[in-house]
């Protein structure tokens, strides 16, 4: 019964984790430790919404934004690899990875003309202004 529980999502994290760790400690795998988690901290305001995510050792090259439909998008994609050598140049271990991650969130009213992103220290900072009354407006101007 615990072996079913187990498989049931195919792949239990600690335990996948404990493993590599167990059976190929490399200093790669430290790179690529918490790959899959994107933190993130949310701040709601009366004039917009600010994300802090963490991005660690991520290109900003690599991390893609798009908001739609009431949407954040948020996807990465990132390649590594890494050699190591002895003391006569020879390539003793040579190692190559892929990591893709996304996630979504759901954030309305945003004046998505006017979002601004940056990457400092591993963060992610994204700002989200919320639209106005007067942005939502179709422009039209009632004659008193």
């Amino acid at each position: 019964m615990a072996n079913d529980l187990m498989n049931r999502f195919d792949v239990d994290p600690f335990f996948d984790r404990m493993a590599r760790y167990f059976f190929s400690p490399s200093r790669f795998d430290n790179d690529y430790a918490d790959f899959g988690n994107l933190k993130t901290d949310i701040n709601e305001t009366d004039k917009d919404y600010t994300l802090k995510v963490d991005v660690p050792g991520i290109d900003k090259e690599n991390i893609h934004l798009a908001y739609q439909n009431d949407t954040l998008s948020l996807n990465i994609n990132q390649e590594k690899s890494s050699e190591q050598k002895d003391e006569n140049g020879r390539v003793i271990a040579s190692e190559r990875s892929h990591g893709v991650m996304s996630r979504s969130y759901t954030l309305q009213g945003v004046d998505r003309d006017h979002i601004s992103a940056s990457v400092n220290d591993g963060v992610l900072n994204v700002t989200l202004p919320k639209v106005t009354e007067s942005d939502e407006h179709d422009g039209h101007i009632e004659i008193e």
